[in-house]
């Protein structure tokens, strides 16, 4: 169980070192330049007890829910000029990890991610989910009076780690909320959600950075290539920076496919399997759109040489997604790997489309 009220919260300078840090450096989610505009809207128009934030992993929706709480705590008014100040008492509490009126909860998993709680101490894997009784101490937690005054704000994230009980035991404090109290929860997928937890809330989409912003903010931490990361993440700036953090470079990124047509799985053995699935699922989508006459989009052009077998591409895909939604099994990793990438190769084997060839030559499964 994550006990902590709140958490650290990294200066500016830090934001670099923690990838992706809950914290709220030092003039909000300026080191997330692309979250301001959004957070300034949301402070001045939100006003219902309950905001459901949408947004892809890896830009920032905890930063932005943990910025939308201090500002709502500001008691310089950060509601209404659209940033929390970062000078009151309310906000160097939240800074410090220490307000009595702002609490989260988060999956054990997601918080010793983002260096929020410590990992277990009997060495099994933290758990992915909320479990009810954290979720009933939190409900108990906000029917208490506000330390300070200005309200109280629980924060949950991502909320489609909660199980089918714990949830319910939202629903109520979701439906008629005590007095002067918020909640804000974080989502990818609004649809993983119970129907009746989302009607209760406020939606607000946070919309993908600009990938211009993107760029430059990748640049200013030193990575190199930082177009190629970006594009392999998906456009999720967050994400891009993790991989470069953890030694993925983007040759290796534009190397992937030609290994895998090669049965050279070196790269992928040294990856979680998690990021590994990943890149599959990207080199497949990008294969088959391209065997299709589409672009690629999650690789660079020049990584791929002539077409691939559509039909194989399709087999391979619909594997993926079968081993991706038995993620917990208890899989030999290796041969995991060996297995997909074995089935991506016969997938990628060049068909060079050239003078006098036709679009459905691409469809012959041989």
């Amino acid at each position: 169980m994550v006990k902590s009220r709140a958490g650290p919260v990294a200066p500016a300078e830090e934001e670099a070192d923690r990838v992706a840090s809950p914290g709220l450096p030092d003039g909000g989610v300026e080191a997330l330049p692309w979250l301001a505009a959004p957070l300034a809207q949301a402070l001045h128009t939100q006003r219902g007890h309950a905001l459901l934030v949408h947004a892809d992993a890896g830009i920032g929706a905890l930063a932005f829910a943990l910025a939308f709480a201090q500002g709502l705590l500001c008691e310089a008014g950060g509601a209404s000029t659209g940033a929390p100040c970062g000078r009151c008492g309310s906000c160097h509490l939240a800074r410090a990890g220490t307000h009595p009126d702002l609490l989260w909860r988060l999956p054990e998993e997601v918080a010793v991610e983002h260096r929020m709680a410590s990992p277990p101490s009997d060495k099994r894997k933290p758990s992915r989910q909320i479990r009810v009784d954290e979720m009933r101490a939190a409900m108990t937690w906000m029917t208490t009076t506000s330390g300070r005054g200005q309200g109280k704000v629980l924060v949950i994230h991502p909320a489609e780690a909660l199980n089918a009980v714990s949830a319910n035991a939202l629903l109520k404090t979701l439906e008629e909320p005590p007095s002067g109290s918020r909640l804000v929860l974080t989502a990818a997928d609004p649809t993983h959600l119970l129907p009746t937890v989302v009607s209760r809330c406020q939606r607000l989409r946070l919309p993908m950075p600009a990938r211009e912003m993107a760029l430059a903010w990748l640049q200013a931490r030193g990575v190199p290539d930082a177009g190629v990361l970006l594009d392999g993440a998906g456009g999720r700036p967050l994400e891009a920076l993790r991989w470069h953090r953890s030694g993925v470079t983007a040759a290796d990124w534009a190397a992937l496919p030609a290994d895998v047509a090669a049965g050279d799985l070196q790269r992928l053995h040294a990856w979680p399997v998690a990021r590994c699935l990943d890149a599959l699922h990207k080199l497949c989508h990008d294969a088959s759109v391209r065997t299709c006459g589409g672009a690629a989009r999650f690789f660079p052009e020049a990584a791929f040489e002539g077409r691939g077998r559509l039909p194989a591409l399709i087999a391979w895909q619909r594997n993926l997604q079968r081993v991706a939604r038995n993620a917990e099994h208890p899989w030999n990793e290796p041969l995991l790997l060996e297995a997909l990438c074995a089935e991506g190769r016969d997938a990628l084997r060049a068909r060079p489309v050239g003078r006098g060839s036709r679009p459905a030559d691409t469809l012959d499964a041989r």
